[in-house]
């Protein structure tokens, strides 16, 4: 049976992130607010547990999962030949809506899908899932809904579409908004925008001006 906790209550919001904690290292699913919609996430190191978020929403390994991590410092761990460039994008968008595709450490025992050796990585700039993630370490979140439904911007809709398959809901009311993050890939020698969301190229070229854009 899921458990549902109301973030916005301090005794509801220490109980739920602690008991969402908990799910998550045993290998459990977990809804969480986010910046943009909501989230289902699990330990980002447990190949069963990314592959039944996966089973969840209903999505292929050919649509891996992003991550997302509680501090910049955690990319140390995590992904390797990051430029100046990648940082500077990390130093003006981060925490918020940014993800940024990199190459990421050949040591790290993971899976993801069919990643090719890269990881979709953001910092969300919402208060509840910092405070989670860096309980937890990175975590594989993707939007929680259903594939081909409607990413959901409370935790109702998610809850309508997922049920039982997540073990801890932490409800965080309405979300800011349905516009996605903007998606930079930074394995290359210019970073590329493969995906304007919350952030437009010009924006972007403020602080990377060699910034390309995707076809």
């Amino acid at each position: 049976m899921a458990r549902r906790y109301d973030t916005n209550d301090a005794t509801d919001r220490t109980t739920g992130l602690r008991e969402a904690a908990s799910a998550v290292r045993r290998g459990e699913l977990v809804v969480l607010p986010t910046d943009t919609v909501y989230g289902i996430g699990a330990d980002a190191f447990s190949s069963e547990a990314v592959g039944d978020l996966l089973s969840a929403k209903g999505r292929g390994r050919n649509m891996p999962s992003p991550v997302l991590i509680g501090s910049p410092n955690t990319l140390h761990g995590i992904v390797t030949d990051f430029s100046e460039m990648a940082w500077e994008l990390v130093d003006a968008f981060w925490p918020g809506a940014l993800t940024i595709v990199a190459r990421h450490q050949p040591s790290l025992q993971w899976d993801l899908g069919e990643t090719r050796g890269t990881v979709a990585v953001r910092m969300p700039l919402h208060p509840v899932a910092i405070e989670l993630l860096n309980e937890t370490g990175p975590m594989a979140v993707s939007s929680a809904n259903l594939t081909g439904h409607p990413a959901p911007e409370t935790c109702d809709a998610a809850q309508d579409m997922l049920g039982d398959s997540v073990s801890v809901y932490l409800d965080g009311g309405p979300t800011p908004g349905i516009v996605p993050s903007s998606i930079v890939d930074v394995t290359g020698k210019v970073p590329v925008l493969l995906r304007a969301g919350a952030l437009d190229a010009d924006e972007l070229r403020k602080v990377v001006p060699d910034l390309e854009v995707a076809n």
